[in-house]
């Protein structure tokens, strides 16, 4: 057995040692788990998260209207109407991204019990925000970051947030893509003792649900209604999460949940060829659809982010109107972010002209922008990685070939990606890894929650695979 495989067959117990969290006492059925009572566990409730983050500076970002946005969304639209245009300014938080919420509870929890430091594996925002929040509690920090490819080339972003990493004071171990990553981040685990302050733990996801809570208590205080929609940027599925569990929490329950992405099809996540041939590192295909249909491939054994049982509807744009979206936003708003909330507001400007003018669209975060999330190095690189840039119809992209701005407001879309497929998807992951051709009752009702689907159709389904119900 080499190295690797003998890491591999203690992860359990590594991570186990490094979160505290005895995921094991969970498991229900053949292969379901209960969810709920994990995130019971974690132990502090929605006013003791929010006084928590309050202590640090997280949270109670403001609500902005974007009325010149909303103007040209109206002059655009086919009715001449559109939703008005909301936006949660989340970089008003300490490290500038909404995942100081989730990285406030995790280090707060890490100081209670007594680690020395806390670790996080993440090539995005996350890492800048864990560093931060050990930074004020005092606890040590490292980050393990994926962001080169095989010839040590990374991507400005990525450079871009480690750089912020270290910044506020962590070590940052950079790593090339594929699967070095996790076994590295398990041996720093290991090796240090520290708390393992993954994106995709219980206090990660409790921490972004204040993020819905204050959008439903903002809009019916400045607007004496609750949102229409709430469209979330959607990558790993704690953004989703997070925002719907909050947004349920303040009574917000008819409002439609929509994760956006951008489409990176045919581009592989752990490819070396591929890594550069994107120009987003987060909030794309390649971490939405298979973190929504295989949401237990996380660095813990059962992930607390599950988008499936909260989404309404998905939809992908492109790359291009990423970009667009960037300038417009300075251009007529005064506003300069980076790409993150950018991607979910593409989505608003489009979904907005489906809407009358009284309804209420809000994007749920903003990120901070800085010299490697600018759209002009973003934009150089991809040039000097081959991508043809040029102005056009974004509906022509081909990832990994082309980056098309669009060439008018007009041209700016979204596409729905069909909840069923992806349901089915799910299905068909999940059943693979039964050990016994058998489920039990609990593993239907499981199930219909996890996909939003009848108990009569995962019935349908699990006949359709000849699976036991016992």
């Amino acid at each position: 057995m080499n190295k690797y495989e003998e890491l591999m067959e203690r992860k359990s117990e590594i991570i186990l040692k490094s979160i505290g969290i005895d995921y094991s006492k969970y498991e229900t059925g053949k292969l379901s788990f209960d969810y709920e009572e994990l995130m019971k566990d974690v132990g502090y409730c929605l006013e003791e998260v929010r006084e928590i983050q309050k202590g640090v500076g997280v949270g109670n970002t403001p609500l902005i209207e974007l009325k010149n946005l909303t103007k040209l969304a109206r002059k655009t639209s086919s009715t001449g109407r559109a939703a008005r245009i909301f936006v949660k300014d989340e970089s008003c938080n300490p490290s500038g991204s909404f995942k100081d919420r989730r990285a406030a509870i995790s280090v707060f929890d890490a100081m209670q019990r007594g680690y020395k430091g806390v670790g996080a594996a993440t090539s995005g925002n996350y890492g800048a925000a864990v560093a931060s929040q050990a930074n004020i509690r005092g606890l040590k920090c490292i980050i393990a970051n994926e962001c080169y490819d095989s010839k040590k080339v990374g991507q400005p972003e990525i450079l871009e947030k480690g750089r912020k990493c270290e910044g506020f004071g962590a070590e940052v171990i950079r790593l090339s893509v594929g699967p070095e990553l996790f076994y590295t981040y398990l041996k720093v685990l290991e090796d240090t003792g520290y708390y393992n302050a993954s994106l995709y733990s219980s206090y990660g996801i409790a921490g972004v649900e204040t993020l819905g809570y204050e959008i439903a208590e903002q809009c019916r205080e400045k607007l004496g209604k609750d949102p229409d929609a709430v469209i979330i940027t959607h990558a790993g599925g704690g953004n989703v999460t997070g925002t719907a569990r909050g947004l349920i929490k303040a009574g917000a329950v008819k409002t439609k949940i929509i994760g956006a992405s951008v489409d990176l099809s045919g581009l592989h996540m752990a490819s070396d060829l591929d890594f550069n041939k994107k120009s987003f590192t987060t909030g794309h295909t390649g971490f939405g659809i298979p973190f929504m249909t295989s949401p237990d491939r996380s660095d813990v054994p059962r992930s607390a982010a599950r988008p499936l049982r909260y989404l309404d509807r998905y939809v992908t744009i492109t790359q291009g109107e990423v970009f667009w979206m960037t300038e417009i936003l300075a251009a007529i708003e005064g506003l300069e972010r980076g790409p993150a909330g950018n991607t979910s507001l593409v989505a608003a400007f489009a979904i907005a002209q489906e809407y009358e003018d009284d309804a209420i669209i809000v994007v749920q975060e903003t990120e901070y922008t800085g010299a490697g999330k600018h759209l002009v190095p973003q934009l150089n690189f991809a040039k000097e990685n081959g991508i043809e840039v040029y102005v056009g119809d974004p509906k022509e992209q081909v990832p990994g070939r082309n980056i098309i701005i669009p060439s008018h407001p007009s041209v700016v879309s979204v596409t729905d990606v069909e909840m069923d497929g992806l349901k089915n998807s799910y299905m068909k992951n999940v059943l693979n890894k039964l050990t016994e051709n058998k489920v039990e009752q609990v593993d239907i009702e499981f199930l219909a929650v996890e996909t939003k689907m009848c108990t009569e159709k995962i019935v349908e389904i699990l006949k359709e695979y000849n699976i036991k119900i016992c």
